[in-house]
């Protein structure tokens, strides 16, 4: 899932109003401080991005001034379209934004798809190239929100095309805000006395209010989302409007007073990206605070001269990089995301240098690419050969996204071998070498699920549907095993509780058993507070009241409980607060009420955790499986089981299984492949094809447990 660093790339330098270049007719003409304050907001994302939060831990704000300037230079070409010929040709418009943004971004996106071939784990190919497509056709914002609120994407790095989301939203607003300007301009033309600017900004309020109060609804409720979507953003790009729907009015601001408005504006700016932080969910209404400043530095604009904030904007070298930012923006982010494939964490000094170094391939392109097809004659006079030309740009970046996901090998086997993998049914069957020993892996010839599709080897859908994401604090239940059963076992926790979906479900039917689960991501059955994008997870925390009380209530005849995480705060207000024995008090005290009400625990220990993705350290030695071996007291220490081993000891009538003698059956070594199957998809999960041979022996151990819970 991708972080505010990993998301934050800045948008505005993407192209709105670039063909403009921050010309603003009727106010002075030409506007080098807008090309000024596009080389601010290009700078604090690049040092952002570079790593070098401590500088300017706010630096995505970047994004939220070029969104402003973006729909300022939009609307004002239309709406002096709209008033210079009382109609707006669509044609043109759209045949300018293609001629102008797709040959370079197509570029790009070709370029990027091999640096991710030659970079990145050959596991993440297949979705990365499914990005580049979605980038290419400037849908990937919402490929981002849907990824990011699905637990199961814990494995996807960061997306060489992230920062291309800004882009899409962008270009999402090309397509509608046209249509908006069409429809006003024919409704005032039908009305005798209306005036086109006023009757404008009245729909562009219409726009703002409620797009305003969604952000600030769904920031507040699903964070993650929000800050990709279009919806949560169009308010930023409907206050640049408004600001060119005023533009005759700014014209007889006083001088003294668009001095002060200047500077106030952009110290907001920057003030903004010193002082905010990741911890503050965006966008949402912290995001008026640089989008007000931005309006305000082009209000203060047209009147303030020399003297204001537009003095300094418009230094020859800030205009310089400000006209150059659309590249910039382009190149910075793949380059960053490649040399971290190269040479790991890039750290601030290192992340400066690539994205210092993008400047070379965003000039080149920007004179080769970028200003040859936008001037280029033929292509100037026809609109039609400018989207064609610019169609084909864009699918020369789908075609490169489709590349990338057929060249992806198959290291394993085909899904037809699965019938005749053993999986966990091998251990101990007097196989020699020993199944999951180091020296059974010098026999593998297949196995399954291939590495490159480990990720999809999941839980069933109906387990997926039950799954509350970490959004939630809804105690959602559903049902498995047989649902006409005498006895009810309660599945309670987080993923790693999901992932035992089909051998639970197995063990149930054969036993006649009805099983209820509660399970949540990232979010383990526990009292205690955890930690999730370093803030207080308070959904989990509500999310475990409700569901305890459900199961008082419900009282089933057992509740079988796993989770991963094995700390939790000792000081709610600290993130970094986090401990084990906080966590087994947490368990201790979530556990505590449901034995005295003479309700039965099971705790499921968490199975042994990994250092890494054991699936691409597969896909990337399928020749030599021991180097993705791991050591099993490393791999416990660091799983949540000495935290419910704890906390058992601690509370009577709860009982423990440990399945680590089948996971990792060899003493001291947790081995990648046992009896022909993968082990572990996302970090340390296991695959869903292993857990289901797991079920004969969950059985023995499960049957067990209930009868002595009897």
């Amino acid at each position: 899932m991708g972080s505010r660093v990993e998301a934050a790339a800045g948008a505005g330098a993407t192209g709105a109003g670039r063909e403009a270049g921050g010309r603003v007719r009727g106010g002075g003409g030409f506007r080098p401080d807008i090309e000024g304050l596009r080389a601010v907001a290009i700078g604090l994302v690049l040092v952002y991005h570079a790593g070098v939060v401590e500088l300017v831990p706010g630096g995505f704000v970047g994004v939220d001034v070029f969104f402003v300037i973006s729909g300022f230079l939009i609307t004002g070409l239309l709406i002096r379209e709209l008033e210079r010929d009382g109609r707006v040709s669509l044609g043109r418009f759209y045949a300018r934004r293609a001629k102008r943004l797709l040959p370079a971004a197509g570029l790009v996106l070709v370029v990027t798809a091999a640096l991710t071939w030659a970079s990145v784990s050959v596991v993440q190919w297949r979705t990365f190239g499914g990005d580049i497509v979605g980038a290419a056709l400037y849908v990937v914002n919402w490929v981002l929100a849907g990824r990011s609120v699905d637990y199961l994407a814990e494995g996807v790095g960061v997306s060489p095309v992230q920062h291309f989301w800004s882009l899409a939203v962008e270009e999402q607003f090309y397509i509608v805000w046209p249509l908006l300007l069409v429809l006003v301009g024919w409704w005032v033309r039908r009305r005798s006395g209306a005036r086109l600017r006023p009757v404008m900004g009245v729909a562009i309020g219409l726009v703002i209010v409620p797009s305003l109060i969604w952000s600030v609804v769904m920031t507040a409720s699903n964070p993650e989302a929000a800050f990709f979507v279009t919806p949560t953003r169009l308010w930023e790009l409907g206050v640049g409007a408004l600001v060119a729907i005023g533009a005759t009015w700014w014209l007889r601001v006083p001088r003294l007073v668009a001095v002060v408005l200047g500077w106030a504006g952009l110290v907001a700016v920057i003030a903004s990206g010193v002082f905010l932080s990741s911890a503050v969910a965006w966008p949402g209404y912290a995001a008026v605070w640089p989008v007000l400043g931005t309006a305000a530095v082009i209000v203060a604009g047209y009147t303030s001269g020399r003297a204001g904030a537009a003095g300094l904007l418009s230094w020859k070298p800030a205009v310089w990089v400000g006209g150059l930012s659309y590249s910039l923006y382009l190149w910075h982010w793949p380059l960053l995301v490649a040399a971290a494939g190269f040479w790991g964490e890039l750290g601030g000094k290192r992340g400066l240098l690539v994205a210092g170094a993008s400047f070379i391939p965003a000039y080149l392109s920007y004179r080769f690419v970028e200003n040859p097809f936008r001037f280029a004659k033929p292509i100037a006079k026809s609109n039609r050969l400018a989207l064609s030309m610019g169609a084909n740009f864009s699918l020369a970046g789908v075609a490169a996204g489709l590349v990338l996901m057929l060249v992806v090998p198959q290291v394993g086997t085909n899904p037809q071998e699965e019938q005749a993998a053993a999986g966990a049914q091998a251990v101990g069957s007097g196989t020699e070498p020993p199944a999951g020993s180091l020296a059974s892996l010098a026999s593998v010839e297949w196995f399954v699920p291939a590495a490159t599709q480990a990720t999809e080897d999941i839980p069933p859908p109906a387990a997926q549907e039950c799954h509350a994401g970490q959004q939630t604090s809804e105690a959602q239940m559903c049902e498995l095993g047989d649902p006409d059963g005498d006895m009810t076992i309660a599945m309670v926790g987080d993923s790693k509780m999901l992932q035992w979906w089909s051998a639970v479900d197995q063990v149930a039917q054969d036993q006649g058993w009805r099983v209820i689960s509660f399970t949540k991501s990232s979010c383990a059955f526990s009292a205690g507070m955890e930690v999730r994008s370093g803030e207080p997870d308070t959904t989990c925390a509500q999310w475990n009241e409700n569901v305890l009380a459900e199961l008082l209530e419900l009282d089933p005849d057992v509740v079988l409980t796993s989770g991963r995480s094995s700390e939790a705060l000792e000081d709610w207000n600290d993130p970094d607060s986090g401990s084990r024995a906080a966590m087994a008090d947490a368990l201790v005290e979530q556990w505590t009420p449901l034995t005295d009400a003479e309700i039965p625990l099971i705790a499921l220990l968490d199975n042994p955790s990994p250092n890494g993705n054991v699936y691409e350290c597969v896909a990337e030695h399928p020749d030599d499986l021991a180097e993705c071996a791991f050591g099993l007291d490393n791999a416990i220490d660091s799983s949540g089981a000495s935290a419910q081993l704890v906390a058992a000891e601690r509370v009577d009538g709860v009982q423990t299984i440990d399945m680590s003698p089948v996971i990792c059956p060899e003493d001291n070594v947790c081995v990648p492949v046992i009896g022909n199957v993968l082990v572990y998809r996302q970090g340390s999960h296991l695959t869903d094809t292993f857990v289901r041979t797991t079920s004969s022996r969950l059985e023995e151990e499960l049957v067990a447990a209930v009868a002595a819970a009897e």
